[in-house]
């Protein structure tokens, strides 16, 4: 699922005016990177390398923002992110196994999006579904008291969406 050259020129193109708006300002990268996510999906190192470019803040600057701060990805996120809750609830009742069950089905590493740009596997603390546990969000969709045997037909629903 590449993005077309003409695609990324169009959202560079997007982002300079987000950078123009934001250039010079106190504390003005941030909202730029926030918009960058929005727009390009992430914030990879050509993202971080062109902000640095347009705005003269250093890469060393923006890359720290990017690792510090949860809400960014230096990676492109998939259609389908799937967050596995290992909050104390969820965990105790089995979320790990059925992490496990999703990366297997996946061939997907935590944190990973698959080559097709379908699927993001996340890890996360509790999303507040602890009468559910254990329970996965996929997108914003709740899906509760799973086991890794349920894990298989919910991933089939999502691969038959596209």
């Amino acid at each position: 699922m590449a993005i077309q050259a003409t695609d990324r020129a169009l959202q560079f193109a997007e982002l300079d005016k987000v950078i123009e708006q934001w250039k010079g300002e106190e504390g003005g990268v941030l909202p730029i990177m926030q918009h960058a996510q929005e727009i390009i999906g992430c914030v990879d190192e050509e993202v971080q390398n062109y902000i640095s470019a347009k705005t003269g803040v250093p890469v060393s600057t923006i890359y720290g923002i990017a690792t510090f701060y949860s809400l960014f990805t230096l990676e492109p996120k998939g259609k389908y992110t799937i967050g596995v809750c290992l909050g104390t609830a969820c965990y105790v009742k089995g979320s790990q196994l059925v992490l496990d069950e999703i990366a297997k089905e996946l061939n997907l590493e935590v944190g990973k999006t698959t080559e097709d740009g379908l699927f993001t596997l996340d890890a996360t603390r509790c999303i507040g579904c602890c009468g559910l546990a254990p329970a996965i969000m996929i997108n914003d969709e709740v899906y509760g008291r799973l086991g890794p045997k349920d894990v298989g037909e919910i991933i089939e629903k999502y691969k038959k969406l596209g």
